[in-house]
């Protein structure tokens, strides 16, 4: 069956503290989807940002962030005054996140509101029904705090090795900030269900991303040091990247360990099944990030300042697809197979059933054929105009190179009168993939203001591009609906 949907991450929501959350904008915004006859809502990782504010590099694959718990929600419930908020500057622009602010103004505000809160059943639950991941993490989080916020290599030895009479006595002497952190993650848990559960009513399912890799800082890599590629002193002998190419001649060094393939391979690929379990519990789909890197990775060796001296390295292939796909038949995956593809990878994907990513925005830089031009894609595949690493649709019209331009108008039968964009949106429409996913910048036909990352730099727009107040309304739904149902997809 042929559906559609839109890619707006939580934290571009509109709203007054600083950040978007699930609170009624959220709610809203679902309204949206099921009146424009939108079937799916994309979003980036949930899960606490970390370097460079970025979703994903988090400390945890299991863990919600607490930037996107909605503050009006605990106000009602009593454990916050509108006052309390209403004394903080929660960002200087409404349109742009500031990290900063967030980081030094949610902590003190939500543990106000901890102080106020008195367990019940509900809470003790969820303690333990999330207890075989909630225990480290908290503590983890807890011992960050303790340590001034150092990474957990550089602790004493006796925690950095997770000895069992220091995590006893660290849980005992930090058991309230313990708590805290528990807290925070029943109240991003209880959110986040009351707003799926509100999706799922309004016939909308979400689809969410899981990075391939996660940082070395990180409750994973802290509590199995095994399964990733360190030394005896838990220091990373390789670590993730991507090779030099016409974007970049030193590659990509991106930092992550690498993974222990050959001893998760032995008992079944469990670490990868409860993580991706987890995902399951926040996602009705999720897009597999970095698909290419299960047939093979960029390994570099630690210490290197660029990837360049890299090696591909065989990943663990359709054995772990299968696995995954028998293992959790209730999560449908996206494979994200976007970057320096061969055919061994289109091979992979085209054996795993599982459908990979068509992005418009990549057709038309030259006349030379291309396998993102519609006409060749299989229905089995999800089109996109743009994602979260591009330019906007705008933007690139604006940018690209005027033959790039006057082909796409051509293919794409563009006018001045419909409008660029809206163009392309009715081309992804159109086209055989049974999903089809536009980004709310595109629909909002928004330039390079409204770009959510810039892969390999540091600047201060990455991940902070919020929408504004009433970006839904004049007609938009109206005119999305009517498109969604020319190309059968309500």
């Amino acid at each position: 069956m042929r559906k559609s949907g839109i890619l707006m991450h939580i934290t571009s929501l509109p709203g007054p503290y600083g950040v978007g959350t699930m609170g009624k904008q959220a709610f809203a915004f679902v309204d949206f989807l099921r009146q424009s006859g939108q079937q799916y809502w994309q979003v980036l990782p949930l899960t606490p940002t970390g370097y460079g504010d970025s979703p994903y590099q988090s400390c945890s694959s299991y863990a919600g962030n607490h930037y996107m718990i909605d503050l009006d929600a605990l106000v009602g419930d009593g454990l916050l005054t509108a006052q309390e908020l209403q004394e903080i500057c929660w960002a200087e622009q409404p349109s742009r996140v500031d990290f900063g602010r967030l980081y030094e103004n949610r902590l003190p505000v939500l543990r106000k509101a901890f102080q106020r809160f008195a367990e019940d059943q509900q809470y003790r639950q969820f303690l333990e029904k999330n207890a075989f991941w909630l225990s480290d993490f908290a503590l983890y989080m807890a011992l960050k705090d303790k340590f001034d916020g150092a990474a957990w290599y550089q602790w004493p030895d006796a925690l950095k090795f997770r000895e069992e009479s220091a995590l006893k006595a660290a849980a005992a002497e930090l058991n309230e900030n313990i708590h805290f952190y528990c807290f925070l993650q029943y109240l991003f848990y209880k959110q986040w269900g009351a707003l799926r559960q509100y999706a799922h009513t309004n016939g909308v399912q979400i689809i969410g991303d899981v990075p391939i890799y996660v940082p070395y800082d990180s409750v994973e890599v802290w509590k199995e040091p095994q399964y990733f590629q360190l030394d005896e002193n838990g220091t990373p002998t390789a670590v993730a990247g991507c090779p030099p190419d016409a974007f970049s001649e030193d590659g990509q060094l991106w930092g992550n360990p690498l993974y222990r393939w050959d001893l998760m391979k032995e008992n079944g690929y469990q670490w990868w099944i409860h993580r991706l379990a987890a995902a399951g519990k926040l996602y009705d789909a999720v897009r597999l990030d970095h698909f290419r890197g299960f047939e093979a990775y960029w390994s570099v060796p630690f210490g290197d300042e660029t990837a360049r001296n890299g090696r591909w390295i065989k990943g663990p292939g359709l054995d772990f697809i299968n696995t995954v796909k028998e293992k959790l038949p209730q999560i449908s995956f996206i494979a994200e197979d976007l970057g320096f593809l061969t055919q061994t990878v289109l091979d992979l994907r085209d054996e795993s059933g599982l459908p990979g990513m068509k992005v418009l925005e990549f057709a038309f830089d030259s006349r030379e054929p291309s396998d993102y031009l519609p006409h060749t894609y299989p229905r089995n595949s999800v089109c996109y105009t743009g994602t979260h690493d591009n330019m906007t649709m705008r933007q690139w019209f604006e940018t690209a190179p005027p033959d790039a331009v006057a082909y796409a108008r051509e293919y794409m039968a563009l006018s001045e009168s419909e409008g660029l964009v809206w163009g392309v949106v009715r081309t992804a429409m159109s086209c055989v993939s049974e999903l089809c996913v536009i980004p709310i910048q595109d629909l909002l036909n928004l330039g390079g203001e409204a770009r959510m990352n810039f892969p390999g730099t540091m600047t201060g727009a990455n991940w902070t591009w919020r929408a504004e107040d009433g970006f839904t309304d004049n007609g938009l739904a109206q005119r999305l609906y009517e498109l969604t149902k020319l190309y059968g997809r309500v």
